[in-house]
């Protein structure tokens, strides 16, 4: 446990929780809507603070981001609870047992930032991951990492539902390398309905992110009948050429999961639609994910189209990029490479 950084005080000890859009309002004894941040007698506290779920060694491309650092080994490190509440969550397990009582919390262990930064230079891992569940929520453990991992040169990457307060991502930014973002939709409805958020947060902390110079990329998870349609994908990738053509897209397969069981895993039909809606759209990278197709992994330049980075299932090879550039044409890979 440690008091928070990201919170303001209000009348009758009274707290107002900042470290995301939520905003919440914390009574004193009660935690906000992600379950981990508590109000103990006027002071915000994060519960978890050097608490793990769970660590693992995972490829950069899992995370997924594919034009950070290729074949790059990544610690990541989750805990337990978030502000998003989806129904159709991969990891419900440790994100949602905060506040669904069906759900059993797992164990957590010991895992203190300096031990996390120590443990990366031992094994010689350029990247600390925060993710499995929101890091927004325990964001004081993940900047405190960071700015160790920073003074030894270790890169730092956020996977998120881009949901952070604009004062988490400047007070974090100096020390974030990167993010993967979840942009799940392109409707109100579906965020409120299916995540009990919002979506307009998320666009304005996708542009706030690329204003910062952090590298991004986004991912979107396709669920038949709920964000499948070609007017919403095309809002999507609408959306992000604006912000740039370079950011990376992921369009990923959904298999049931949680409270959306019943619901069909995505046809791979679907996606190759989503990849041809985004390269119409003028996005220069766009990657399917959760099916087999070294087309739809690798990474082509977009002026000679001669594959620069070649991907399948676990299989990566840089096969024509030197300097983030086309070894054919010259032509700049966006991305960070060194």
């Amino acid at each position: 446990m440690k008091k928070a950084v990201l919170f303001t005080k209000k009348k009758n000890n009274v707290v107002r929780c900042t470290a995301c859009n939520h905003f919440c309002i914390i009574s004193p004894g009660e935690t906000g809507i992600c379950g981990v941040r508590q109000n103990r007698d006027g002071e915000l506290y994060l519960l978890i603070y050097g608490l793990t779920s769970g660590v693992q060694i995972d490829p950069i491309e899992k995370k997924p981001l594919f034009h950070f650092l290729p074949k790059a080994d990544v610690f990541s490190i989750g805990t337990i609870g978030c502000n998003f509440a989806c129904d159709f969550c991969q990891n419900a397990w440790m994100s949602q047992c905060t506040k669904d009582d069906t759900i059993e919390c797992p164990p957590l262990a010991p895992f203190p930032p300096e031990k996390i930064v120590n443990y990366c230079i031992k094994k010689d891992i350029p990247i600390i991951a925060y993710t499995f569940n929101e890091p927004a929520i325990f964001f004081e453990y993940t900047l405190d990492t960071a700015k160790l991992a920073h003074k030894k040169g270790i890169k730092n990457i956020y996977i998120s539902n881009g949901y952070e307060s604009k004062k988490a991502i400047d007070l974090i930014a100096p020390y974030l390398d990167g993010i993967n973002i979840d942009l799940k939709a392109f409707t109100e409805e579906f965020y409120r309905k299916r995540c009990k958020a919002k979506l307009q947060p998320v666009l304005d902390n996708i542009k706030h992110y690329h204003e910062k110079g952090i590298w991004i990329e986004i991912t979107t998870l396709i669920i038949p009948g709920e964000n499948d349609s070609t007017q919403e994908l095309q809002k999507i990738a609408k959306f992000i050429a604006e912000i740039s053509p370079s950011i990376p897209w992921h369009i990923t397969k959904f298999s049931p999961a949680y409270k959306m069981e019943d619901t069909p895993e995505t046809p791979e039909e679907t996606l190759h639609r989503a990849h041809e809606i985004g390269k119409k759209t003028g996005l220069k990278y766009v990657y399917a994910g959760n099916i087999v197709s070294e087309d739809l992994h690798s990474t082509y330049c977009p002026k000679c189209s001669t594959i620069v980075i070649q991907r399948d299932w676990g299989y990566v090879k840089v096969a024509n990029l030197k300097n983030g550039n086309c070894l054919k044409c010259g032509t700049k890979i966006e991305g960070v490479w060194s």
